[in-house]
């Protein structure tokens, strides 16, 4: 099932992304029907768009919704049934999570516990696996994921990038420190668990006023109410300082939302219908 999608009207914004068509798809956090209504629309976008044609996901498919594992096959599609060109899969905080506890190391405890805390949402992931695996599991490991998920959507998991760089325009899950060399934050290894904090960044990025040295940011992680506490603007979804945030809340709202985005323009697509309910704000 898909989700019905709205498309806005053509917003100009000073984006350079080389003659591309962008589709930049924020949180989706195991919102499959809504995924699949964005990935419909976006495949009828594309057979309309000129140029090369690319589709980018902004990172946190995984936990919290209905069904994560589902979203993540959707997620692990290849160029055709999308009929784009290329796809770039950047990590989010919350695939950070998931794989520091799986792999093991210095931060898999502390991955875990946040990961299947009640705010993080993972515990809804790891129930997924389990009865699609039909037997228990104390924990998520590299042999459930491989047994749930299978092998190519495992590669998937492990290739994923920190960011994008297109002309003027950077992708990238959480956001910019703008004290930091841009160079250096954004290669900073996912396995440093909360210092990868282009994952995890919103205070210090969404509050900044004084742009990004000419780059401009396409981000997801702050959900809108979040997002309007720390930024001050009403509508989160608009480019406002080089930044345009895609975060449309999904689990909490109902709302998974996108952008296509074009030299000198962008519109907007989301899917779902409105709801609220209660799980905390949280990227």
């Amino acid at each position: 099932m898909a989700a019905p999608v709205s498309i806005s009207d053509w917003k100009a914004a000073p984006f350079d992304v080389k003659g591309e068509a962008v589709f930049a798809i924020g949180d989706v956090h195991g919102c499959a029907d809504e995924l699949a209504g964005l990935l419909d629309a976006i495949a009828g976008l594309a057979r309309d768009a000129t140029g090369k044609r690319r589709l980018i996901y902004l990172g946190d498919m995984i936990n919290r919704g209905p069904d994560s594992v589902r979203v993540l096959d959707l997620w692990a599609q290849n160029e055709e049934a999308h009929g784009v060109d290329h796809i770039d899969r950047l990590m989010g905080n919350h695939e950070i999570m998931m794989m520091l506890t799986v792999i093991g190391g210095p931060h898999a405890h502390k991955a875990e516990t946040m990961w299947l805390s009640k705010r993080m949402g993972g515990h809804i992931l790891l129930d997924q696996m389990i009865a699609k695996a039909g037997h228990p599991a104390a924990h998520a490991d590299q042999a459930l994921l491989a047994e749930v998920l299978g092998d190519s959507i495992v590669h998937r998991l492990q290739g994923m990038r920190s960011h994008v760089r297109l002309g003027n325009t950077l992708f990238v899950h959480g956001g910019l420190d703008p004290h930091a060399d841009p160079d250096e934050f954004l290669t900073r290894p996912w396995t440093l668990f909360t210092e990868a904090r282009w994952a995890w960044i919103n205070h210090g990025f969404l509050d900044w006023k004084k742009g990004f040295g000419g780059t401009l940011v396409v981000h997801g992680h702050t959900p809108p109410d979040k997002h309007r506490a720390i930024s001050g603007l009403e509508d989160p979804h608009l480019f406002e300082g080089d930044r345009l945030g895609l975060d449309g809340g999904s689990a909490r709202t109902g709302i998974v939302t996108a952008a296509e985005i074009q030299d000198g323009r962008y519109r907007l697509l989301k899917a779902g219908t409105p709801f609220e309910n209660p799980l905390p704000s949280q990227g």
